[in-house]
């Protein structure tokens, strides 16, 4: 079938810094500088040619997918279409990103770009990266830079990176997991070398559901989940992994052996936790050493209510995560596109959850940052109360420090 000149309309899952983009579509595996990825789905195994890519097209997946996340944060951007559809994304195609479009074919003329993101009120801002790119990206963006206090970066990304596979480094033997846990913190030394003065860098531990693990292990037995999101993985998994632990300590080894004091910008965050038990259970079992302050993220439900519990036994910080709070308190699959318009980022459960959790954690002294979409922004700062800071995506963030004076 030929689709030249055909529109074909979709759904945006994450936006760019251009409202209209042109190239020739990959549909394969291969990185391709500067094309339009096509693909079934956004899985592990396509990272190189996502952030190879000037933007990507699926067939299926939600707003707020691991890999939707990771090109939010790099400023691709991601339409989704009918699976029928895919077929004819062959050759030169555009982007309208504003009509969540595209039109199969040769360059049409040119269009302008337009629209702005806000950086006022703000507060202390964390930029959600996915390599060291972003970091250097958010410092060069001029004097507003200095508002990004702190960093922070999954380590499943830096996996991704590096090429580790970190189930088959915990099955190796003690010297592949110090080889994993050194290689992860060489990695951060890096990182930290790029921070501006006062800036810190947040690594989120290692949370690999068992559909993602399936595609990045060869070695490792990897359990097959009927409900993967729900499964064993976050704090879950890492209070059953000795391994992890030995792990976890060759990373503060390398930092501290590179980076001396320097090595305290880098902190650790607790992911996927239910309750102020399992909090206390993984902190007892990761055996920190004394005055290494432990951050938790709230996604769930029982976590918003065990914010109070949970400042008590001593987190050192709360990171709420909007995109799972949303698929655990409405239950809508943030990956299902079937279930899309019920996936509401400003529904009022989530949003009275939110307010418990900033209330509780200001209440008791503790800092607490909220993960916000550009375009929820200024919907938050009207009716939430104002926590510490504000979580965004890189490409989100910068678009604000290059725009002090707009609104949201």
């Amino acid at each position: 079938m030929n689709g030249n000149g055909r529109r074909i309309l979709g759904s945006l899952l994450a936006g760019g810094t251009e409202s209209v983009l042109h190239g020739i579509c990959n549909r394969t595996s291969s990185p391709r500088e500067g094309t339009i990825l096509v693909a079934p789905s956004l899985e592990a195994g396509l990272y190189d040619a996502i952030v190879a890519a000037r933007a990507v097209v699926c067939g299926s997946g939600g707003l707020t997918g691991h890999m939707q996340s990771l090109c939010r944060g790099r400023g691709i951007p991601v339409l989704r279409v009918d699976e029928a559809d895919l077929a004819d994304l062959v050759g030169e195609v555009t982007l309208y990103l504003e009509s969540a479009s595209i039109v199969v074919g040769p360059k049409p003329s040119a269009e302008s770009e337009t629209g702005s993101t806000a950086l006022d009120d703000l507060g202390s801002a964390c930029a959600v990266i996915a390599d060291l790119r972003d970091i250097t990206a958010i410092n060069a963006s001029g004097p507003n830079a200095g508002r990004v206090e702190s960093f922070f970066i999954r380590e499943e990304f830096l996996c991704l990176a590096l090429g580790l596979s970190p189930l088959d480094a915990m099955v190796g033997g003690p010297a592949d997991i110090t080889a994993y846990g050194q290689a992860i913190g060489g990695r951060l030394c890096g990182f930290v070398e790029a921070l501006l003065p006062g800036q810190r860098l947040i690594l989120r531990m290692l949370d690999l559901r068992s559909d993602h693990a399936a595609d990045v292990t060869e070695i490792a037995r990897v359990a097959v989940e009927p409900n993967p999101e729900m499964g064993l993985h976050g704090a879950r998994w890492l209070l059953g992994s000795v391994a992890y632990r030995h792990a976890l300590h060759a990373v503060l080894s390398t930092l501290r052996k590179h980076l001396g004091d320097e090595a305290d910008r880098v902190g650790l965050s607790v992911p996927f936790v239910s309750d102020e038990t399992e909090f206390s259970q993984l902190r007892t079992h990761l055996d920190l050493p004394d005055g290494v302050p432990l951050s938790a993220f709230i996604e769930t439900p029982s976590a918003v209510h065990a914010t109070s519990a949970m400042c008590a036994v001593g987190v050192s910080e709360l990171f709420v995560g909007i995109k799972d709070l949303v698929q655990f308190y409405l239950a809508a699959d943030r990956g299902n596109h079937l279930v899309a318009d019920s996936y509401r980022t400003r529904h009022p459960a989530v949003l009275d959850g939110v307010r418990r959790v900033v209330e509780s954690a200001r209440a008791a002294g503790t800092p607490v940052r909220v993960f916000s979409l550009a375009s929820d922004l200024g919907h938050y700062l009207k009716n939430l109360p104002t926590p510490d800071g504000y979580m965004m995506c890189t490409a989100e963030l910068q678009q604000m420090l290059l725009q002090p004076h707009s609104r949201t």
